[in-house]
């Protein structure tokens, strides 16, 4: 069995991941301070994509990535190498596709956040930025962590941007989802079924890993945990 789609559905996803993590925190972060009109447009532009559906979202960034179009064009004059129908140009798909998981889970978190803990750090002479790394990301690390496992799950499910910005070539571009629609395609049922219960597995093992975190946010803090 060849287990290329796997691994590569894997390292997209993870490459992604780890993207959205930073950029969807930092944003997160800095327009929760903004005033109520400004953050509901910035919203609406961020969260988007959660209502566009994935081909839609495929086709415009083949307008901008693709090799006569936009920034498509300049890079392939320029360097030479098309920015679509490669295994990494599926990161932009996905990237696309989950920045709104790891977004607004992580602006959820930091709202919820009791500001006066950082108050409290401010009195005792802590930056800003010592603020968010050692009191205001901990204690919200139950929303965090939430946000990246659900958007590896998306980014490993998907399927519609994907498909139209790197396309399916065995061996170099094909994903988990591609590849079931492929064998579907050719009548290979029995195939199919394999990467389906693959799939699965994977994502039965992503809803344990949310429904551990929710009850490790809920269980009651003791003395110990202050100390």
């Amino acid at each position: 069995m060849d287990w290329y789609p796997l691994l590569n559905s894997l390292r997209i996803s993870l490459i992604s991941t780890g993207i959205v993590f930073f950029v969807g925190i930092f944003l997160a972060y800095y327009l929760a301070k903004l005033p109520r009109v400004l953050k509901g447009i910035f919203d609406t532009i961020l969260t988007l994509p959660l209502v566009l559906p994935p081909t839609v979202i495929g086709y415009l960034i083949l307008r901008l990535l693709g090799p006569k179009h936009l920034i498509g064009a300049w890079v392939y004059d320029l360097f030479g190498f098309k920015m679509t129908m490669t295994w990494w140009s599926a990161i932009f798909a996905t990237l696309v596709i989950i920045f709104p998981l790891m977004y607004r889970t992580a602006r959820a978190a930091f709202e919820a956040f009791d500001k006066d803990l950082a108050y409290a750090g401010q009195t005792l002479g802590m930056s800003n930025t010592r603020i968010f790394w050692r009191i205001m990301l901990p204690c919200c690390k139950q929303g965090i962590l939430a946000g990246i496992v659900l958007s590896f799950a998306r980014a490993l499910g998907e399927y519609g941007a994907t498909s139209m910005v790197a396309g399916y070539t065995p061996g170099r571009t094909a994903t988990i989802s591609t590849t079931v629609y492929q064998l579907w395609r050719t009548n290979d049922n029995a195939g199919a079924m394999k990467w389906v219960l693959i799939n699965i597995a994977i994502s039965a093992a992503v809803m344990l890993i949310i429904n551990l975190l929710e009850k490790s946010g809920r269980k009651p803090k003791t003395q110990a945990d202050f100390s």
